[in-house]
């Protein structure tokens, strides 16, 4: 990739700053695409704007900015997105800085700050050097996420729309799906999440196949029936559904038959059992019929219930009578939780590995 440093005054970077909503940002007479649609949100807090210009103002310097240049000349910010756009919005009069608006300042103090020299870097290089570049630069210390790296890769009017469904902080996919779903869609968490479920965890491959595609209604449809099916099937909401693979499950259990009012008993039943650790496994659990325990995590036997048990048959397998070290043995439920039995030292046994092995086998 080829860099070069270049010095950007800040009359010259605000020089045609828009700031629309759907179209993106633009300055530097129009040729600076500073928030490329694929990009976050703005996310700066207001401290840290006036953080900025305060740096600005006393001509400190401020770190050092990535702009990517395109195949027409123009560029796009890869790296000082939050600073660019805290300094344009300043001048633009969206903020004030100590009571004091851009407008409100002398001609001499204004100067001060449209003369600032910003240090830019500018970067030409293929889609392979261009994602190794965001992998290694911080957006003013906000790592950029996995999600992100691959909307700045396969940027296009599909990720654009993508984002429209699922980027926004009171988009669509979080009215829909916030209850259901961990991180923010600002930080493109639902995005990948979304992909997630679709591609079967092949979101890179995925990405790459529908780059060129004008729309991401596909995706929302997709998404919005994995959510729908989770409602249907559920219809209390509980906080331990929050965060749950809803697609994975509904990719494995989506064409399955079952009576809500049934799972919403067995749910309370569940819920209740102090042997279940793992609450959120319920849900894959029931969907399993049965067969994935593994998911709830049914509680353990402490070290110490388990000495006492080994003490208590003085040493020998409760299965084949045989003498083994306390570490050669393994606690287990006489009655298995599955048929009732509870993690309870009158429940309690102690068998060999073999025996224990040829147990889980039956």
């Amino acid at each position: 990739m080829k860099i070069e440093p270049h010095t950007i005054q800040v009359r010259d970077l605000i020089a045609g700053y828009r700031n629309d909503d759907e179209e993106g940002v633009v300055a530097f007479g129009g040729r600076l695409d500073v928030r490329p649609k694929y990009q976050r949100e703005f996310i700066y807090s207001d401290s840290e704007q006036k953080a900025v210009i305060d740096t600005v103002t006393k001509g400190y310097p401020l770190n050092v900015m990535y702009w990517a240049v395109r195949g027409d000349g123009t560029y796009e910010v890869m790296d000082g997105q939050q600073r660019t756009l805290s300094i344009c919005e300043y001048v633009a009069g969206k903020f004030d800085y100590f009571f004091r608006y851009f407008s409100n300042l002398s001609t001499e103090e204004q100067d001060r700050i449209l003369d600032y020299g910003l240090t830019v870097y500018f970067c030409e290089g293929g889609d392979g050097e261009k994602l190794e570049w965001f992998k290694t630069i911080n957006i003013a210390g906000k790592e950029l996420t996995d999600q992100e790296l691959l909307n700045a890769v396969y940027a296009g009017p599909w990720t654009a729309d993508m984002k429209r469904f699922f980027s926004k902080p009171s988009g669509p996919a979080y009215t829909l799906a916030n209850r259901y779903l961990k991180g923010e869609p600002i930080r493109q968490d639902y995005m990948e999440t979304a992909l997630d479920w679709i591609s079967n965890g092949n979101v890179k491959s995925y990405m790459a196949l529908h780059q060129h595609d004008t729309t991401a209604m596909s995706e929302w449809l997709y998404f919005k029936g994995v959510i729908d099916w989770a409602q249907t099937l559920f219809p209390k909401y509980r906080r331990e559904m929050k965060g749950l693979d809803w697609g994975g499950m509904f990719r494995i259990y989506g064409k399955g038959k079952y009576d809500p009012a049934v799972l919403e008993k067995d749910i309370q039943r569940l819920m209740a059992d102090d042997d279940v650790t793992r609450k959120g496994g319920i849900y894959e659990y029931l969907l399993s019929g049965g067969e994935r325990e593994s998911a709830l995590s049914i509680r353990k036997f402490t070290d110490s219930q388990k000495r006492a048990a080994y003490e208590r048959q003085g040493g020998t397998c409760a299965d084949c009578g045989k003498h083994f070290d306390f570490e050669e043995m393994h606690g287990d439920h006489k009655t298995p939780w599955s048929k009732g039995g509870h993690t309870v030292p009158e429940n309690l046994q102690m068998l060999c590995r073999t025996c224990n092995l040829k147990k889980g086998g039956l």
